[in-house]
């Protein structure tokens, strides 16, 4: 649908109430509130419609002269979006204190992509943990080396290592805490004041914790990014990623990001926004049955190590403790001298776990993962650990009865017994 700008930006709204959030809000307040301007909703319904449209029009030569195209909320052309992305935007970045505004992508390795080529240049150098998202990965060989970047990975819980690794032309560091696929947590704080320290951008995938989880502006990274597809989308049927900074990096990853010509769905926006405001109670769901099944799996004879850093006495649940107000459903756990038949024949067992990438949706899902291949700093089995124990298998835990999906996986383990 077009619109005159005049008609547009002066949406009169019958009914108005003042919405004040603040950082005294808790995060299950701030999550159902965020975003919903009077602007966005025209006062008299809950959420932001749904504008299709890829041409603005303007009431006149005068209207169309003083447009300003660079401005958060005003009408230009479909590729800057509509109160539907804008209203998605601003709540993302109500949620993320300290931020200066949300850019939108078309998905979350989209989102990450965005971020470094705002950063990065011919002759930079980029450190990467090495336990992240193996996309990411890719991506340094394969967009940001023809261009000219280095790319270094660290192991990020060695941070003299990490800290050794920095030089005249490092300009940012990519971390993700929870690790993808091996759940370490790492110094966010220790890390990201080493770069600046440096002169180099923190960036971090916050994806797994959310800014409900994790705060990432607040304890130091520069940016954060997120897999809207995951925890906020919540219904695996959207693609979407996301890039929150502050006023210093804010406005030229909205520069970039257009210049790049990068544009989201309002459906899809609106699909997020609708995800978003019951994203704080799935989360507080599946954390609470991950714990519990996470737990059980402690237990279990076939299991070596549970991967999950909410679990006392597992792994980097200390870092975890002081740093996140939160967590989520993804965890893994890693089999006791098993083999690849054996895992195969544990999760083809499984009824009420579906087998798929992606995560963070209403369905619980398992993948059967393979971390060694995707390291180059550090080695896996972790040293001190027996090389046997090698085979992980990746749990997203849904919004299904935890009972029930303890039973599902005890059926798993009873079939990988069996040969």
């Amino acid at each position: 649908m077009g619109h005159r700008s005049s008609h547009a930006q002066g949406i009169v709204p019958r009914y108005r109430r003042s919405r004040r959030l603040s950082r005294e809000h808790r995060p299950a307040t701030r999550v159902t509130e965020a975003g919903r301007r009077d602007e966005w909703t025209g006062g008299a319904v809950v959420s932001p419609p749904v504008w299709r449209a890829s041409t603005h029009l303007y009431a006149d030569c005068a209207d169309l002269a003083k447009g300003r195209p660079n401005e958060d909320g005003q009408f230009y052309y479909g590729r800057r979006g509509s109160p539907t992305q804008w209203a998605l935007s601003a709540a993302l970045t109500e949620l993320e204190p300290g931020a200066a505004g949300t850019v939108l992508y078309p998905s979350g390795v989209a989102a990450i992509a965005g971020a470094l080529l705002t950063v990065l240049k011919q002759g930079d150098v980029l450190l990467i943990s090495d336990n992240a998202y193996e996309p990411s990965r890719t991506m340094a060989a394969q967009l940001l080396a023809p261009l000219g970047i280095t790319t270094r990975f660290f192991d990020p819980l060695d941070i003299p290592a990490y800290q050794a690794l920095f030089c005249d032309n490092t300009r940012a560091v990519l971390l993700e805490s929870p690790g993808s696929l091996t759940m370490e947590v790492c110094d966010i704080p220790a890390l990201a004041a080493i770069a600046r320290e440096r002169g180099a951008v923190s960036m971090i995938d916050n994806t797994w914790a959310s800014q409900l989880g994790f705060a990432a502006l607040s304890h130091g990274c520069d940016m954060s990014i997120m897999a809207l597809t995951k925890h906020v989308g919540g219904h695996s049927d959207l693609m979407m990623g996301s890039v929150s900074a502050g006023p210093e990096w804010y406005p030229a990853l909205r520069i970039k990001s257009q210049v790049l010509g990068h544009v989201v769905s309002p459906d899809d926006a609106a699909l997020a926004l609708r995800g978003l405001r019951t994203m704080a109670l799935r989360l507080q769901h599946s954390t609470a049955s991950a714990l519990q099944i996470a737990g059980w799996l402690a237990a279990r004879p076939e299991v070596a190590q549970v991967l999950c850093p909410m679990l006392p006495g597992a792994p980097g649940h200390d870092l975890w403790q002081r740093d996140f107000t939160g967590g989520c459903g993804l965890f893994s756990f890693v089999l006791k001298g098993s083999s690849v038949a054996a895992r195969a024949r544990l999760i083809d067992a499984l009824e009420l776990f579906g087998i798929g990438y992606s995560w963070g949706g209403f369905e619980s899902l398992v993948t059967p993962v393979d971390p060694a291949r995707a390291r180059s700093a550090t080695v896996w089995p972790s040293i001190g650990t027996d090389p046997q124990d090698r085979l992980v298998v990746r749990l997203s835990i849904g919004l299904e009865d935890p009972a029930d999906l303890i039973a599902d996986l005890e059926r798993g383990f009873a079939a990988m017994a069996g040969a």
